[in-house]
């Protein structure tokens, strides 16, 4: 189906591999210029760029404290906060015709998930200890870990799974509705449908952010959980 597109990219290489590593690229340097661009005269009483970018990151750690707790959230902010707003730009230049959105290529979307589930793991063992944390993966009980600790590992494992395709089968279902909706009527922009798109693109780039923090709050809090 990648054949039916045509990218700027392409007009280098034919490769699908290469076309999404073109566009990841444009899309990091995007989001670092558009957000040096939003810090680069920053005043105390914001606007235009800076006041977007105070807004975005405002919404993104009031929901994110309800979920891992303030300093928490603001903690790992840089992480969570940095996938989302590049996320965004990889699902808004897909929109554009002439590019592909490189979260339409679940090699990337893994990519993604696979930073998130070791970088969580490493949190989960760096808060709570090697041993402390992985005896939480055995249940209550210790007579049930032969059962509950095959069940803890599918379980996270699985998360690779749910954050590669959740975020790819969207975007990619979106290039299709949109080529689907170029191809019917071709003569004339179809506004709705990319303000739709538009809306989708931002709704999985905060999905994916809420995932984070929800993965990162199930391996930094079993301490407190436990203490209560």
């Amino acid at each position: 189906m990648e054949s039916r597109f045509f990218t700027f990219a392409s007009l280098i290489s034919h490769d699908h591999d290469f076309i999404i590593g073109f566009y990841t690229v444009l899309c990091a340097i995007i989001t670092v210029f558009v957000s040096k661009l939003a810090t680069r005269k920053m005043q105390m009483t914001p606007n235009g760029l800076q006041n977007i970018y105070e807004t975005i990151i405002e919404s993104i750690l009031n929901v994110a404290k309800d979920v891992i707790g303030e300093e928490n959230a603001k903690k790992y902010f840089p992480l969570a906060g940095s996938l989302a707003i590049f996320i965004f730009f990889c699902n808004m230049i897909g929109i554009i015709p002439g590019f592909e959105a490189p979260t339409a290529s679940w090699n990337f979307t893994l990519v993604l998930a696979l930073i998130v589930f070791f970088y969580y793991h490493f949190e989960g063992i760096r808060a709570q200890g090697f041993v402390k944390y992985f005896s939480h993966f055995s249940g209550p009980m210790l007579i049930l870990a032969p059962l509950m600790f095959p069940i803890e590992i599918i379980s996270h494992l699985s998360r690779i799974i749910s954050l590669t395709f959740r975020l790819f089968g969207n975007i990619k279902g979106d290039d299709m509705f949109l080529l689907v909706m170029l191809m019917l009527v071709p003569w004339l922009v179809p506004i709705a449908p990319f303000f739709i798109l538009v809306f989708m693109g931002i709704l999985q780039a905060f999905v994916f952010m809420i995932l984070t923090y929800v993965y990162l709050a199930g391996a930094i809090l079993i301490q407190e959980e436990d203490q209560h």
